[in-house]
């Protein structure tokens, strides 16, 4: 077993008091081969036990017990949870984002392209944790999330989200059709897409769209690191990456935040 350990990565803005979170990267876990080392995903191929392990080691750089690190079943939905206490793999409900103001209970959400964000409101001591690609964020688990948030006594003028490492524009090469689901919904978001050296394309800039969606939303401060999971392979897993390469499964990141005990 290894003797790496997770060292995620953190934003400024959320180093706030009694807030703890990471994006963590692939690196620090037990897992090897495609999955190496730090593979979160309970749906994917990887050994169960090792998953397990790597999961308890982001849950140990947290500071809360290992039971007590939450994921949700992650359906591409507008869907949030209200965490009031944890749960098991099998019971875990079908949802996108997951709000709490328990403290020593982590929440994550699990990516390999898509957005994952992490928001806190720190005087009112609430977080919330939302996996956003791109149909969640047209269908709206970004102001979900911001709601449910409000729900247990945030601000969301005094609301940060950070947004973690995710697919770029330069790698985000989506069809005509998704094109034009964007522009029928709204025709500004024509912004959104640049061309593409293959006729019939375009290039999705999908960290700018939710950028735009919390801005209007009336988030407090949003910040985005700015990191391409595509790109990064020593860091980062990658769905598209994977799939242009025809492997046979990918890593998960995990992205969680807990308030302190």
């Amino acid at each position: 077993m290894s003797d790496s350990s997770p060292s995620p990565l953190t934003h400024a803005a959320l180093a706030l008091p009694g807030i703890r979170h990471g994006f963590f990267t692939r690196q620090g876990g037990v897992s090897s081969g495609i999955y190496a080392t730090l593979n979160g995903g309970q749906g994917s191929s990887d050994d169960p036990t090792l998953v397990r392990e790597n999961r308890g080691r982001m849950a140990d750089w947290l500071g809360v017990p290992r039971e007590r690190f939450v994921t949700c079943y992650q359906i591409h939905s507008p869907d949030v949870i209200t965490v009031t206490q944890p749960w098991t793999r099998e019971t875990a409900p079908k949802a996108d984002a997951m709000v709490t103001r328990e403290k020593g209970l982590a929440i994550a959400v699990s990516t390999a392209d898509c957005g994952p964000l992490l928001f806190a409101d720190a005087e009112a001591g609430v977080v919330g944790a939302a996996h956003s690609g791109w149909k969640g964020a047209f269908t709206g688990v970004l102001e979900a999330t911001l709601a449910a948030m409000e729900t247990l006594g945030a601000r969301r003028q005094a609301t940060v989200a950070v947004l973690g490492p995710m697919i770029s524009q330069t790698a985000y090469e989506v069809g005509s059709e998704f094109v034009e689901r964007f522009v029928a919904a709204e025709v500004g978001n024509k912004r959104f897409f640049a061309p593409s050296e293959r006729d019939g394309h375009a290039m999705f800039d999908l960290p700018a769209y939710i950028c735009a969606r919390l801005t209007r939303a009336g988030v407090g401060r949003f910040e985005d690191m700015a990191l391409c999971t595509y790109a990064d392979e020593e860091r980062f897993f990658s769905y598209r990456r994977v799939t242009h390469r025809k492997e046979p499964d990918y890593g998960r990141l995990l992205h969680a935040i807990a308030l302190a005990p």
